[in-house]
Formats: structure tokens, sequence, C-alpha cells
């Protein structure tokens, strides 16, 4: 596994830095850093560039850099208008959960680790359907906040990611909002912990563990 990572360490400096003829690789690193530090996030170039201490186009243009690469991952916004998806800001994860622990120097993944690996299962499973479909994530302007959103066919799934063994009623609230805003279009919410137990938390949010869908 660390070979592969230092393998890796190596693209992301000496290839990237070739195609995109990044001469300040040390900034680069710092970037890269703060990008894997922030998982799970909202992405906000300007107050990265100011924590950093670097021009904001030059962490826009890195950050496009990164995901060109299939390094970085945006998840876009789930919105009824089509539109302002391209327009609200999107969600940071990286492209390869094991290679952002080692880089933000985490020993411990926590529950943003957890969202990065369910999210690939979801990119995966919605790139090999034949029918179209969406992954996204939903936040209101109060912070209310649904991991995932599955839009297929007309109708969504919203989808939390709990790292918890034993999910409780408080866990689902998110999801229970989400289905009050969005009525009969959305699907019964779906909880996933790292716990072993299937079971109904309300009538519209079941609980199972995230491997048991992934």
């Amino acid at each position: 596994m660390w070979i592969n990572v230092y393998r890796r360490g190596n693209y992301l400096e000496r290839d990237l830095q070739a195609l995109s003829s990044i001469t300040a690789l040390p900034d680069f690193r710092r970037l890269m850093r703060a990008a894997c530090l922030r998982l799970g996030q909202i992405i906000n170039q300007t107050e990265i560039a100011r924590d950093l201490g670097l021009p904001q186009p030059t962490v826009h243009r890195w950050l496009n850099l990164l995901e060109t690469s299939f390094l970085l991952v945006r998840l876009p916004a789930y919105s009824v208008n089509r539109t302002k998806r391209l327009i609200k800001s999107p969600k940071l994860f990286w492209g390869d959960v094991g290679l952002a622990a080692h880089i933000a120097g985490e020993s411990r993944l926590g529950g943003a680790y957890l969202e990065n690996i369910v999210l690939h299962d979801l990119l995966c499973w919605r790139d090999a359907r034949q029918q179209p479909a969406e992954v996204l994530y939903w936040r209101t302007a109060a912070g209310e906040e649904v991991d995932f959103v599955i839009e297929t066919e007309g109708r969504l799934l919203p989808i939390e990611v709990k790292a918890t063994t034993r999910p409780r009623l408080k866990d689902a609230m998110a999801l229970r909002v989400f289905r009050l805003e969005y009525g009969e279009v959305s699907r019964a919410g779906l909880l996933l912990h790292t716990g072993t137990e299937t079971k109904w938390l309300t009538a519209d949010v079941l609980a199972t563990p995230w491997w048991t869908v992934c």
C-alpha cells in the first residue's frame, strides 16, 4: 500500500508539475494538504488562498488541474433548477482516500473519509448504469445537509453517512427534513453506518451498514 502511495506521490509532484509547468512545488504541496484536510467540505477558494497566502487565481488553477487529473472530486449541490447546480459551490473530495489520508497526515480516519469511500462507490454505480443518474449533495441556507442525493428516473434518494455503529433517531433528522421538502419525489431515506444491523429508524428512514450497499 505504502509503495503505491509513494508512487502516486511521485505522480503528484513530477507528472503534474510537468503537465502544468508548476514552479512553486512547496506551495502546490501545501495546497494539496489543505484540500485533503477539507474532505467533505464546501469549496471556498478565497478562504484557501487566504489561509495559504496564495493568489486566488493560482488556487483556482491548481484545483482545476487536480480535478482534471482525477485526483480531486467536486460534488455538485442539488437544486431543482439544473442551472443553479453549476453555480452553487461544490463539496470537495479526493480521488484516492488512502492518498488523501497520507497527504493530510491522518492516522485515524473519521467520517469525512467514510463519506469519500461511499462517494466513490456511488460514482462507480452511476457510471456503470445505462440510464442517466446524478450524484449530488443537498444543503439549505439554514445549514441542514444531506451527504448525497441520487437523482434518477425522476426520483430522489437521500443518503446520509454516519461513522457510528449505533445510529439513532437524531442521525436521521436531515433525511426527514429533505423528505418533507420534496414529498413524493423523494424515496425513503438511507442512513449508512459502520455497524452490522439493518433496521428502520423511522417509517421513512432505513439504517444499514455502508458496506451492504456499496
